[in-house]
């Protein structure tokens, strides 16, 4: 066996790959980010061919950066941005049409006709989510409706479909592999998250082929092999990005929960064998597929997190480095009573409105570049304690600390400000790579290169905690205004 685990993290905005040793030290990274599409308002599209070539190239230099060879790895784990959709030629394995991405709102009116159509309760009840353009199903119809002939060759299974993970399996396997795993499956809106397959109602609603459809696997197995120079490696961890944070959080236990503060947020909460059904705009998904069952979470979905801060610095060119942010959020004392609500591409959790637009609330003569810095900063932190409440509403369980992680959570700011508009004590481990450290685990559990779940837990080391120290009064009128901003951005877009 190799002495290294090698994790594939493919996210919104950039590829990764993390090289990691038995004792979870990380040995090298590599990183490149790749081109956003935006074709019409609320559209959000990505090159899948550039997808797997800066996947493919940062794999390759991860590898040869840190010196050691192919045949040292002992297995690849894949974590990936969820809900994009692919469909490719399975001849020819060019994708049919570029990767639509999970932010991408352009098939809202085909969610209001599933809703029309007295199908949100069949949805809710089998897939555990809310009807959505966020999710894969009318993503993948939308493409089979808009490129000429591709239903037929999907029926024909001439046209494959699979989310980030399933294309760069087959990519890296050479075709062998069309396959998933339980927790980017539950994110289509077509798989029964109770029986454990695809869904043949919303396959009909949606005139979505079968065969098109990938095999749903375990999260953590051998899929297949991949070819690096020679060494054959295998491919033996799978799992959505938010669902591979968990894991390496190492939120084992029920009422376990994690933020991973990145271009969105994402909370979820271990539920353990029992899915809990949310009645406070939560998502019931499947955490894990491991040891020949799965295991359920309750999720929270916040569309633009970082992704705010990286609008600051592109698009008003506040800034040149997204870790200024941090800086310019300081020297504001306050936030001069700004507040800027980043519903670029509608609100997620709690609310789920489409149809909100971002807002930017409160501003006077005397606003400068810090407040709305620190506005921005803020809403993130907002954002997440909606979710956190209606966590703890759902399942009845307060939570009692927060682990978090992601490329935000290094900005002590925020973490902060985190800790007091939840008056919670916020924790971030000592890798906060928890993505790709996730994937890690779940190839290395595949492989014996770590024995259990137990020797996982063990590993797990915090760097900070970060404790409340914000008066009551000051945190209710915070989120209070937040709220009445939230008011005003939403329905902004409706037809």
């Amino acid at each position: 066996m190799g002495d290294y685990i090698l994790s594939l993290d493919q996210g919104t905005t950039s590829s990764r790959a993390i090289l990691f040793d038995r004792a979870q030290n990380i040995i090298g990274v590599a990183q490149k980010e790749f081109t956003q599409y935006y074709p019409q308002e609320g559209w959000v599209e990505h090159d899948a061919m550039e997808i797997w070539s800066s996947q493919y190239g940062v794999m390759m230099e991860v590898i040869a950066q840190s010196g050691i060879r192919p045949a040292d790895i002992a297995a690849i784990g894949i974590t990936n941005q969820r809900e994009t959709t692919i469909l490719w030629d399975r001849a020819t394995g060019r994708p049919i049409y570029n990767a639509v991405v999970w932010q991408c709102r352009r098939t809202a009116e085909l969610v209001d006709r599933l809703r029309a159509n007295g199908l949100e309760g069949h949805i809710r009840q089998t897939t555990g989510l809310i009807p959505d353009a966020y999710f894969s199903a009318t993503k993948i119809s939308w493409i089979l409706d808009h490129v000429d002939g591709a239903r037929e060759k999907a029926r024909r299974g001439e046209v494959l479909f699979g989310t980030v993970d399933t294309w760069l399996l087959w990519k890296l396997t050479g075709g062998a592999v069309h396959a998933t795993d339980p927790t980017n499956a539950s994110r289509t809106m077509l798989y029964d998250i109770h029986k454990l397959d695809w869904d043949d109602t919303l396959l009909q609603a949606l005139d979505i082929p079968r065969a098109m459809l990938p095999q749903v696997r375990s999260s953590s197995e051998i899929y297949g092999y991949t070819d690096i120079q020679g060494a054959r490696v295998p491919i033996a961890g799978i799992a959505g990005d938010q669902q591979a944070a968990l894991f390496g959080q190492t939120c084992f236990t029920p009422g376990d929960a994690k933020n991973t503060y990145g271009t969105g947020c994402f909370l979820l909460m271990n539920t353990g064998d029992t899915p809990c059904v949310s009645r406070n705009g939560l998502l019931t998904t499947i955490a894990i597929g491991l040891d020949g069952r799965v295991e359920y979470a309750l999720e929270g979905s916040v569309f633009v997190g970082g992704a705010v801060i990286q609008w600051l610095r592109d698009e008003l060119r506040f800034f040149p480095e997204s870790r200024d942010a941090e800086y310019f959020a300081r020297k504001a004392s306050d936030n001069g009573g700004v507040y800027l609500v980043p519903a670029f591409t509608g609100l997620g959790a709690p609310y789920w409105d489409m149809y909100a637009r971002g807002i930017l609330v409160g501003l006077t003569r005397g606003t400068k570049r810090e407040h709305i810095t620190r506005a921005a900063q803020e809403s993130i932190a907002y954002q997440v304690a909606d979710l956190v409440h209606a966590m703890e509403a759902d399942t009845g369980l307060p939570l009692r600390q927060l682990r978090a992680d992601g490329g935000a959570s290094r900005d002590g700011f925020l973490m902060q400000f985190q800790a007091d508009v939840l008056d919670r004590q916020v924790l971030r481990p000592a890798i906060r790579e928890t993505t790709a450290l996730g994937a890690a685990y779940l190839a290395g559990l595949a492989t014996g290169f770590w024995s259990d779940r137990e020797e996982l837990r063990r590993l797990w080391q915090c760097s900070a905690c970060f404790t409340p120290a914000m008066p009551a009064p000051q945190r209710e009128h915070l989120l209070g205004q937040w709220h009445r901003a939230v008011a005003r951005c939403r329905g902004w877009a409706q037809p």
